[in-house]
């Protein structure tokens, strides 16, 4: 169920949409029931999935360090053009929770791999407690 998910803009609404669905497929996975009264943090460790946040860190320290001109670089830098927005919030873009944890040249820091891996500690805790 999470193939492609370090690709997704991640909300509330999407990571609570997802545990309703990942939930019981991981039950169904070990043959377990709600009345084996098994929490939901210990079916997680038995099934070893890895959640979507740490995927989408670690995908985003991959690209970042890509020297051969592969596209995926191109498209974290591309900025739309300036035109007419609509009304309201502006849409979460894929990048903005990056920005959050490593500041905005935080494509400069994926580079360094050991740096990397110590920040995303604290950007999977920060969706952690969300429940992703």
């Amino acid at each position: 169920m999470t193939y492609g998910a370090e690709r997704w803009t991640l909300t509330v609404d999407l990571i609570h949409k997802f545990k309703v669905a990942q939930r019981p497929m991981e039950r169904t996975m070990l043959g377990v029931s709600f009345r084996d009264r098994i929490r939901n943090d210990k079916i997680r460790r038995r099934t070893k999935v890895t959640g979507i946040s740490k995927l989408k860190w670690q995908w985003a320290g991959h690209v970042c360090r890509r020297t051969d001109g592969h596209c995926g670089r191109r498209v974290l830098e591309w900025r739309p053009r300036i035109g007419k927005r609509s009304v309201g919030r502006t849409p979460a873009r894929w990048t903005d929770d990056f920005k959050k944890v490593a500041g905005s040249s935080w494509m400069r820091k994926a580079e360094d791999r050991v740096w990397w891996r110590a920040l995303g500690k604290a950007y999977v805790q920060q969706w952690t407690l969300v429940g992703c």
